[in-house]
């Protein structure tokens, strides 16, 4: 029973882990034409031919802005009017990312799960095993005992007391 549960399982992902493997496969062609395309905006510069946003024209502007705002005047005169977009389209990573291949990734994700499903499996087991079941009777019905035999000793107790609650009243009516 267990084993057709285990089997059942690593086939259901093994078909889900399938089906991420083609989505990978189809983003990675998606993001290869779009690194393929050109990109065509207005008015935005991009790549190596960008103006860079901290030139020595931008930082006298900048301090000149800064003055004026000090003394009050507008800065929309003073401002320069380009709007730099930071990007690094273009330009060659340091490090090429490492990638894994489908078929790893899908071995790596498949091995994890298998051996996380056959220990989850192993520990039911081994819970529900005969001498695990009888070691738990065992302990309830010892407990069961020394509750019982702890609430007669209590009773008696209480019995005791109360006896002789009820003698120290009757001598006290009588003496007086």
């Amino acid at each position: 029973m267990i084993t057709a549960v285990l089997v059942l399982v690593s086939v259901v992902l093994a078909g889900a882990v399938a089906v991420l493997a083609l989505a990978v496969r189809g983003l990675t062609a998606r993001l290869a034409a779009l690194e393929t395309s050109p990109v065509t905006s207005r008015g935005v510069e991009t790549g190596a031919s960008a103006p860079s946003s901290t030139t020595a024209e931008d930082r006298v502007v900048s301090t000149s802005s800064t003055s004026a705002e000090d003394r009050g005047v507008s800065t929309s005169s003073t401002t320069d009017a380009r709007e730099f977009v930071i990007t690094r389209l273009g330009e060659e990573p340091d490090e090429p990312v490492r990638t894994m291949e489908a078929r790893l990734f899908a071995d790596v994700v498949l091995r994890e799960s298998v051996v996380k499903a056959a220990s989850w499996a192993y520990g039911v087991r081994r819970g529900l095993s005969p001498a695990n079941r009888n070691r738990i009777w065992f302990e309830m019905r010892r407990e069961v005992k020394r509750a019982r035999k702890e609430r007669k000793v209590e009773e008696r107790e209480a019995i005791r007391e109360y006896r002789a609650r009820r003698r120290a009243a009757a001598q006290e009516s009588e003496a007086a």
